[in-house]
């Protein structure tokens, strides 16, 4: 009797580690994803659409939590105050990672140091658009009338550092004219008064860009990207038309807190460019004119590294200052 209840008490021993490591397999209850942005954008959809496809992958769901303002920084700081425990992760974008730390005065965070890249989503371009019954037909009709008249032309953006604000910022420096910045509180917003002639030009995320230009509102005449779109290839870029130095792409990608477990990190960079194989996730991102993103962790930082200096540059140069 001694020797068989020893024998149980062993096995029992030795089998409490493992049921212990099966018990807080991760991820063992939902997981939080956090939304820098209100719910409706372009942010919020795609977080909604990754992280369902990752939810079902991982067997645990994954919910959205927006927590938007500042520009992105409330949610990002929410991001990197968290747990490193995988359980609080959330969209890390172009302007918080790569823009705000050279635009805000302070901030609660580092985006160097205390958030982890775990893989890129999307990167696409910008589309530069006028009226369609304007007089400027081509970039370099709108650098000339800029040139002839400075601080006249006008251009809308979706608010002071975003995309929108940066290429107009951009594309004033690399062709030496003045424009004017005229900042909404979304790029919907912006598109609307460029449409009712409040001011001459926009660039505009190609997702929201297109349907006004295919329905004869507005006239496109650049992309910011290397090279043509597949799905409107006969907008030019702004390289073909002597401005290469305005490429801009708008991207976003998973990121975490500091601290994450190397294997967590693996793990949830494996079942990202997994659920971005997903056909239906793809075909979303695809149709929108984005490049689907991937890759490892340090191809993510990699591209956050290289496109801050680029941003802060930019930000200086045209004495950008948050409102």
């Amino acid at each position: 009797m001694i020797k068989r209840r020893s024998v149980i008490q062993m096995a029992a021993a030795l089998g409490a580690p493992a049921l212990s490591w099966a018990q807080d397999k991760y991820p063992s209850k939902p997981i939080t994803w956090v939304c820098p942005y209100a719910a409706g954008g372009n942010a919020d959809s795609r977080s909604r659409q990754v992280a369902k496809v990752m939810g079902t992958l991982l067997g645990q769901p994954i919910i959205i939590d927006n927590k938007a303002g500042a520009g992105g920084n409330i949610g990002t700081e929410a991001i990197a105050r968290a747990k490193p425990d995988g359980y609080t992760i959330g969209m890390g974008n172009f302007a918080p990672l790569a823009v705000n730390h050279a635009l805000f005065k302070k901030l609660n965070f580092n985006p160097f140091t205390d958030l982890v890249p775990i893989f890129l989503i999307e990167k696409g371009p910008l589309i530069l658009m006028v009226r369609s019954d304007s007089p400027y037909k081509s970039v370099k009709d709108l650098v000339a009338a800029a040139k002839a008249a400075p601080g006249k032309l006008s251009y809308a953006s979706g608010g002071i550092g975003g995309t929108h604000h940066l290429s107009g910022a951009l594309f004033e420096h690399a062709a030496g004219i003045d424009m004017i910045h005229a900042p909404y509180k979304s790029g919907s917003a912006g598109a609307t008064d460029l449409m009712g002639g409040q001011v001459h030009m926009m660039f505009e995320q190609m997702y929201a860009a297109m349907p006004s230009i295919k329905g004869g509102k507005l006239r496109a005449l650049a992309i910011t990207s290397k090279t043509r779109s597949p799905l409107a290839p006969d907008i030019p870029t702004m390289a073909e038309q002597g401005y290469p130095e305005v490429e801009v792409l708008n991207w976003q990608g998973l990121i975490g807190p500091k601290g994450m477990p190397a294997d967590l990190i693996k793990q949830l960079n494996a079942i990202g460019n997994k659920a971005l194989q997903d056909q239906d996730l793809k075909e979303k991102i695809l149709s929108q004119g984005n490049e689907v993103g991937g890759g490892t962790p340090e191809q993510f930082a990699a591209l956050i590294k290289a496109e801050a200096p680029r941003w802060a540059k930019v930000v200086r140069d045209a004495k950008i200052e948050p409102e």
